[in-house]
């Protein structure tokens, strides 16, 4: 599929770009140069399995671009990561905010390797860094204090009958209610 691809990039540029006279167009062109230049997906793409020798070990270092002393491969799980390296997970949040990032939006350099789950750990997601002003077993046992108390008053007055204390209803036909007499 790929071959078929690049031969009818090929098959263009000879066709359309060649015999053009606009600078725009030429073979040396721009665009014919970052055709040449760019990459594709399958550059980064993980290795199926982690890296058995010292030169795979080092050119998988080479590929993402570490040291071969600081790269070490995620372990086989079954997850299908293959040769990607164990990057320590520090959410974007929680790094430098007055840093000079290569991409500030992202608080991200150019080719640093990032942790394989980093979509989930942007700026406005969820922050592994943060410290928690309050333990998450006594998150547990607030919310379940406050569910059992409900509870408590749900079952308490479930039976209990509460109603609008009110007289009956007078109707004209009962006769006069109410009189402007003096009572003695």
């Amino acid at each position: 599929m790929l071959l078929h691809k690049m031969a009818a990039v090929k098959i263009c540029r000879q066709l359309i770009l060649k015999p053009a006279s606009s600078k725009l167009l030429q073979a040396c062109s721009t665009v014919v140069i970052a055709e040449r230049t760019a990459y594709w997906n399958r550059d980064w793409k993980p290795e199926p399995r982690p890296p058995q020798g010292a030169d795979q070990h080092a050119a998988a270092a080479h590929k993402y671009g570490l040291l071969p002393a600081d790269y070490r491969p995620l372990p086989d799980d079954g997850a299908g990561l293959g040769d990607y390296p164990a990057v320590p997970l520090h959410s974007a949040e929680a790094r430098d905010p007055n840093y000079n990032w290569d991409m500030p939006e992202l608080k991200r350099d150019f080719g640093e390797p990032i942790h394989h789950e980093m979509d989930m750990f942007g700026e406005d997601r969820y922050n592994a860094d943060r410290r928690l002003r309050i333990s998450i077993p006594q998150m547990w046992a607030a919310f379940l204090a406050v569910v059992a108390g409900y509870s408590l008053l749900f079952f308490y007055f479930d039976n209990k009958k509460m109603f609008r204390p009110v007289m009956p209803r007078q109707y004209v036909r009962d006769g006069p209610h109410y009189s402007f007499q003096l009572k003695e």
